[in-house]
């Protein structure tokens, strides 16, 4: 018989003792069992001792925290976390270097336990590690001790950032700004400063004056990753928190500093691979970069604004230079060059530049093809121009359309997702990448246009087929600008229809009943497949990501499924794994018989509250929670979209649900149609009856049949 919900047993053990195996009532006060477990081992003050967790972080137990504790975890009996505040304290506020020095190792390690945290900032031990800071007087080990400790006591949320001195936001930005400083203070100095920047308006003002650029870029010139990642953290934590209307200034100054080269020869095409925080940072400066581009994609033409209206006569300029028309006025041959141009207004084509998105941003875009690009613009202007009516490529209307789907595509003027690191080295070799790519982008639309011999009627299938062939090309993430242009060039119309049609079942062969018939039959053991692949993954398990208030010291835990898919296994990670997780290293589990139900999106408990993170639609859509018995919940967010249908299907086979992920449903259309590909081989060419043939009618004799007499 299986113990009461309420009763966990428990391994409790003290140095130089025998461990003790005790069931503790989770409904008995914690003091009370605190108590009992001292008499244990005859010790007296039972009030100066709490329960720790002997494994993980070995966070301290409280009576918010023990419904946590599962069944067969060890415990240690520990000092309580008041009275370890006060003692290393003491220690740290010795004259003893070496005891002051495992003093504050032993606190950035405690610092990590909320339940420290607060009795160690109650008794003023944040403001003392801040005088050590300040002073100047500590060095190599010792200072990193003391900045970790600081910096994971402000993680916590339990004091405001403004409370820091401006003497020691000096101090911290000193460590940056000097040449040579110890790698581990170095990276603490710099995440200290993000999450100043992040948490404070104030703060971010201090630390941009203190802070040099041209230093910051030169921490991305090391060889050390994890330094540049930092760095790079620190540089979008300012571009995001700087006055939109100083963010071009901001820019204009990394770009004069050499920012782009720097990232793309010293990590992109570094010794080593990006990790995945440093993909996380470089996708977050390219979201930034582009979004540059917002006030100009929201901006509508003035009709009335003659500057604004040069750049259209401009591009008629470049287009038509040296044409002539003595028989016709002015004002006609302008309307007829802008009716070649492929406005849609021709009589006023300023008029098409009153739609955001794109707003002024199609017209920067075509002004830099006419005059950087130029022989590629006249020759698509002209080409287009003697073309029948019928089928010529309207260039103006293409190009704003063409602008409103890249800034789609490109997310701009969207805040970065916190999960995302699809970040395209090809933005990071010109430095005029998104001009670079339109013009790219342009050429293509111009090519499928002549391929697929459109008229105007057939504009909206143009851009939709455009659509599919850029998504494609940046789905390989092409290094440069010149390799996006070849994988365009293979996807000509006649490649995506030929994609188009393997990548899915064509109706018309597969309507006649006997094949329906057929497809029932099989699908329940396709849908057996997929289900038995979901279990298998869910066995050979994932590492997820915590998101926390700082991204840059990054957590992972991992969860698997047991063999015999009876019991979910998990854990936490001090680093993301290569490979398997044994089942020995996750110390949490949760029997699959306690599992009640499976929420995602919105719907999970660690959506619910109330911040940027939480409300991104992209982390939205990856997040899913396990809610089991006694009401707890188990919350994730996958990494992708592939990892998120894996474990909702997964999760949904092991509690009898059907499988409803967009991947089971892709998965399925693919092995049916193998599959019932297989099975027709044979009648390649013969016509499938509608119906079964008849049964012929009986002989009017058998005299037929065979006498073995």
């Amino acid at each position: 018989m299986p113990p009461p919900s309420d009763i966990v047993k428990v391994a409790i053990e003290w140095p130089g003792a025998n461990a003790q195996f005790i069931e503790i009532d989770q409904k008995k006060p914690l003091a009370s069992i605190i108590r009992e477990v001292c008499d244990g081992w005859s010790l007296s003050g039972s009030e100066q001792f709490a329960l720790r967790y002997a494994d993980g972080p070995q966070l301290y137990i409280t009576e918010q925290s023990r419904s946590e504790m599962k069944i067969g975890c060890i415990l240690r009996l520990a000092i309580s976390p008041m009275r370890a505040a006060r003692q290393l304290l003491e220690r740290i506020q010795s004259h003893g270097i070496d005891a002051r020095l495992e003093a504050l190792k032993e606190l950035a390690k405690l610092s990590a336990d909320p339940t420290f945290a607060t009795e160690f900032i109650n008794i003023e031990g944040l403001a003392t590690l801040a005088r050590l800071v300040e002073s100047g007087t500590h060095f190599g080990e010792m200072l990193a001790f003391t900045l970790t400790a600081f910096l994971e006591l402000m993680d916590h949320g339990i004091v405001s950032w403004d409370l820091v001195s401006v003497s020691f936001i000096k101090q911290i930005a000193c460590y940056v700004n000097q040449p040579m400083v110890d790698v581990s203070i170095l990276q603490r100095s710099l995440a200290i400063l993000e999450s100043m920047v992040l948490n404070s308006h104030s703060l971010y003002q201090r630390v941009a004056q203190e802070i040099t650029v041209a230093q910051l870029i030169a921490h991305l010139q090391v060889s050390n990753q994890e330094i540049q990642t930092y760095a790079i953290a620190l540089i979008n934590a300012l571009f995001l928190k700087t006055p939109e209307d100083r963010r071009q200034e901001m820019a204009s100054t990394l770009a004069q500093k050499h920012l782009r080269g720097i990232i793309l020869n010293h990590i992109i095409r570094g010794n080593r691979p990006v990790k995945a925080e440093m993909a996380h940072q470089l996708y977050v400066l390219q979201v930034l970069t582009f979004n540059l581009l917002e006030e100009r994609m929201m901006t509508k033409m003035d009709p009335n604004d003659q500057t604004q209206r040069e750049i259209i006569i401009e591009l008629r300029r470049i287009a038509f230079e040296g044409d002539s028309d003595p028989g016709g006025t002015e004002k006609r041959k302008a309307t007829k060059d802008y009716k070649m141009l492929g406005f849609t207004n021709p009589m006023n084509p300023a008029m098409d530049f009153t739609q955001t998105p794109p707003g002024m941003l199609a017209l920067d875009n075509m002004l830099y093809l006419a005059k950087l690009h130029q022989d590629t613009y006249i020759r698509i202007v002209l080409e287009n121009s003697s073309r029948e009516d019928k089928h010529e490529c309207p260039f103006g209307r293409c190009a704003i359309e063409l602008t409103r789907m890249l800034c789609d595509l490109l997310q701009v003027g969207e805040l970065p997702n916190e999960g995302c690191n699809d970040f395209h080295p090809m933005f990071f070799t010109h430095e005029r990448a998104w001009e670079e790519f339109f013009c790219v982008c342009i050429q293509l639309l111009n090519k499928t246009w002549k391929e697929m011999r459109a008229t105007a009627e057939d504009f909206n299938k143009v851009m939709t087929v455009v659509r599919e062939q850029i998504t494609r090309a940046l789905a390989i993430h092409p290094p440069t600008l010149e390799q996006l242009r070849v994988k365009l060039r293979t996807l000509s119309y006649a490649e995506i229809l030929r994609l188009r049609q393997s990548e899915r079942m064509t109706q018309d062969d597969f309507q006649s009943p006997p094949i329906i018939e057929l497809r029932e039959r099989i699908q329940p053991e396709i849908l057996e497949l997929i289900k038995q692949q979901r279990l298998n993954r869910l066995c050979e398990g994932s590492c997820f990501r915590k998101l926390g208030n700082r991204r840059r010291q990054e957590k992972f835990w991992f969860c698997r499924l047991s063999l015999n898919h009876k019991v979910l296994h998990y854990g936490d990670l001090d680093e993301s794994p290569q490979g398997e997780v044994a089942f020995e290293l996750l110390s949490d589990k949760i029997p699959v018989s306690d599992m009640k139900a499976v929420l995602t999106g919105k719907d999970c408990p660690h959506m619910k509250e109330k911040s940027a993170l939480k409300q991104n639609k992209e982390v939205l859509e990856l997040a899913f929670s396990i809610l089991y018995d006694p009401d707890e919940a188990l919350n994730f967010v996958a990494p992708n979209k592939y990892e998120y249908c894996i474990w909702t299907d997964g999760l949904s086979a092991l509690l009898g649900k059907e499988l409803s992920s967009d991947l089971t449903r892709s998965d399925l259309d693919t092995l049916m149609s193998m599959e019932m590909k297989l099975r027709l081989l044979d009648l390649e060419n013969i016509t499938i009856p509608e119906a079964p043939p008849p049964v012929p009618k009986e002989p009017s004799t058998y005299n037929f049949t065979y006498n073995y007499g």
